[in-house]
């Protein structure tokens, strides 16, 4: 039959069932492929849940008035005024990034690395994505003179890019591009038209609350779309809560309707209970508030962790400032790994799995170079089950917990056996002793 060609299913949610699958078979894996935050349920979460329960009708696309009223007070105060009418809500921001490939002209540039979502969504539009290097200290952003390049390069073989991905906080990299950086990108941006794609669905989940966060909507607002939601920084990814804010002025309103046209076709709307969930959530009370200095503070202490295992095995790794990432380099390491065999991003994956039962999404996965020694290990899985989360959220030092403190220890024996080095030693490794 004539369609799309067949693609592979998303590689992190066929990790993740398949180390759902082997755990089921008694198999004991460490996953760190997955970047899921593993957070217990908030009881205002919950109860604004049922207390919307009885929302079942359908409602308007673009989502209830108070709801998107909720997100439009977020944006604002993070010194981004903002209307209801800029607003859009969805089963999530994957969607959202979904519908504005299919509502934008063009071919779209993405950092390389990034989230393994964005080149497939471009495909299944009909575009190519356009990988460009990050910068060597962060990711999430192109470096500036790599993108002039590709533009160039693109246009003379007949392509006509007309959108750029950026990711504050990173995912994979789990770092946050400083703020002269964002802007010499959206400066490119803007003198060759491109509309900004910011997805902001980290920007709650920063390590040090007061490292300096600058939007792209803050630099160039007449062309950025700003993607967030709830998954990650409330941890109910299952719920499926996405929001978008849209440009004031025409482009802003020719980019939603695009949105909620193709919306109508797809999802209809976001379900009324949920709805109700992200009028309380985006509204911020001291509770949400509390929950996610927390939930960082956890999330920062944790990568953190496994940053300093990757830099005491030997590899490179940018120290991670956001979200709940680390993408360690094992590049220093090729003449001892080569003689193990392995030789690229896919074989490095495999021999964690296959000798430690640790579990890490390939940077070929990702959009980098296959013949790079890197991975993405997703730290926020780490926590243990609801009782230990909670244990974890409130620990002073959340490491040095015994759970959570044994798979680190796992982990540190995993990438030092790469290269058959010794275990370098760790706080957390004297609380499992």
């Amino acid at each position: 039959m004539p369609g799309l060609p067949p693609r592979p299913p998303s590689p992190n949610l066929a990790l993740d069932q398949l180390v759902h699958e082997r755990r089921a078979a008694g198999e004991s894996l460490v996953h760190l492929a997955f970047g899921e935050a593993r957070l217990p349920l908030l009881p205002g979460l919950a109860d604004a849940l049922a207390a919307g329960a009885g929302q079942a009708s359908y409602g308007p696309v673009a989502g209830r008035a108070e709801a998107r009223e909720a997100v439009a007070g977020y944006f604002a105060r993070r010194a981004l005024p903002t209307g209801a009418d800029q607003i859009v809500l969805a089963p999530g921001s994957k969607p959202l990034l979904m519908a504005l490939q299919l509502a934008l002209p063009g071919d779209v540039l993405l950092p390389a690395p990034a989230w393994n979502t964005y080149a497939p969504q471009a495909a299944y539009a009909g575009k190519r994505a356009i990988g460009v290097p990050v910068p060597v200290g962060c990711g999430g952003i192109p470096e500036p003179a790599a993108l002039r390049t590709a533009l160039t390069r693109a246009r003379t073989t007949g392509r006509e890019p007309g959108s750029l991905v950026l990711t504050l906080p990173d995912n994979p990299t789990g770092t946050l591009a400083p703020a002269d950086l964002v802007r010499e990108v959206c400066e490119v941006a803007a003198a060759e038209d491109l509309v900004i794609i910011s997805d902001e669905i980290y920007r709650d989940v920063l390590h040090y609350p007061a490292a300096s966060y600058l939007s792209p909507a803050e630099i160039a607002p007449e062309r950025t779309v700003i993607t967030t939601g709830l998954s990650k920084s409330l941890g109910i990814g299952g719920w499926r809560i996405g929001a978008a804010r849209f440009p004031a002025g025409e482009l802003g309103r020719q980019l939603r309707d695009g949105v909620v046209s193709a919306a109508s076709e797809l999802w209809s709307t976001l379900a009324g209970p949920m709805q109700h969930v992200a009028a309380y959530a985006f509204a911020e009370p001291p509770e949400v508030v509390g929950r996610l200095r927390d939930a960082a503070r956890l999330h920062g202490a944790v990568a953190r962790a496994v940053h300093r295992i990757a830099l005491g095995a030997g590899a490179d790794c940018r120290p991670p400032t956001g979200a709940f990432y680390v993408y360690p380099d094992f590049g220093p390491m090729r003449a001892e790994l080569a003689a193990r065999g392995v030789t690229d991003s896919a074989s490095l994956a495999r021999r964690l799995l296959e000798e430690s039962g640790v579990v890490v999404l390939g940077g070929h996965l990702l959009g980098d170079d296959p013949e790079a020694l890197r991975f993405k290990a997703a730290t926020s899985l780490l926590y243990g089950d609801e009782e230990q989360q909670r244990e974890a959220l409130a620990a002073a030092d959340p490491v040095r917990l015994p759970h959570i403190a044994a798979q680190l220890t796992r982990i540190a024996v995993a990438f030092a056996g790469l290269t058959g080095r010794p275990v370098p030693g760790h706080a957390f490794l004297e609380a499992t002793r």
